[in-house]
């Protein structure tokens, strides 16, 4: 990858999965109740934008944040369905990943992420911008 500009997205969404992740569980297992659910479907948003991003880096930032928001959905909308439960039961780290039950709540959480992550993104790159 030559473009300096991507590299640096690259580096940049790879130092964010981990805190992203760290946050997430942190609502996952330390807080309870509809705003630790919503944070939680937030991060969880965020990152899945943030990992687009490492692997895409010189995607647009609004086809990260379409594909993010599609697969968030879609992985809400699993949850209708027994598949991640079953999953889940037989191997309880995939419920972190395909949650186990359908919370309309969470569609929102998904739409609220990946605003959140593409708006922050389009930010830093305006500014970047802006001093290049």
């Amino acid at each position: 990858m030559a473009d300096p500009r991507a590299r640096r997205r690259r580096l940049a969404a790879g130092l964010l999965v981990v805190p992203v992740v760290v946050l997430g569980l942190a609502a996952r297992f330390l807080a309870a109740g509809p705003a630790a659910d919503l944070s939680g479907g937030v991060l969880y948003a965020v990152l899945i934008y943030v990992l687009l991003v490492f692997l895409r880096p010189r995607a647009a930032a609004w086809s990260n944040a379409a594909i993010a928001l599609a697969f968030c959905v879609a992985v809400e909308l699993l949850q209708i369905t027994p598949i991640p439960a079953t999953l889940g039961a037989a191997f309880p780290p995939a419920r972190l990943v395909l949650g186990s039950t359908f919370v309309p709540l969470d569609l929102l959480a998904c739409l609220i992420g990946t605003a959140l992550a593409f708006g922050i993104d389009s930010l830093i790159a305006s500014v970047r911008a802006g001093r290049e």
